[in-house]
């Protein structure tokens, strides 16, 4: 089992950046596959970002490439989302998420989540 606590959200303005972190707990953490989401008032959670187990296979959702980095420290066992450039799009809450499969790009991939953290873009 794993357990995933997300941090560094916050209120930031259109243009800024911010690094969220995605600490998981458990001795199996380097096993895993790990994804971010978000999810926006209204909207359903989608797909932003994914790397697997040594960090090999990663892929980002259009909305984000090119403006997120995704990376992992399995030492830490702390998975990073790097976002840059952000806008009042961006504006949502992000989750991390652990997938036992070897590509993950849909929610009903994964098995553990995260609270989320929030994430303001003010314009």
């Amino acid at each position: 089992q794993v357990q995933l606590v997300e941090s560094g959200g916050g209120l930031v303005q259109a243009g800024d950046s911010l690094r969220l972190s995605c600490a998981a707990s458990g001795r199996t953490f380097r096993t895993y596959s790990l994804g971010w989401f978000r999810q926006a008032p209204g909207k359903e959670r989608e797909f932003v970002a994914f790397i697997n187990w040594d960090g090999s296979n990663i892929y980002y959702a259009d909305s984000v490439k090119g403006r997120f980095t995704i990376s992992r420290d399995n030492a830490k066992n702390t998975v990073y989302l790097q976002m840059n450039s952000l806008n009042a799009e961006d504006t949502a809450v992000y989750y991390c998420a652990a997938s036992t499969w070897r590509t993950a790009p849909l929610v009903r991939d994964y098995r553990y989540w995260g609270q989320g953290t929030q994430v303001t873009v003010s314009s």
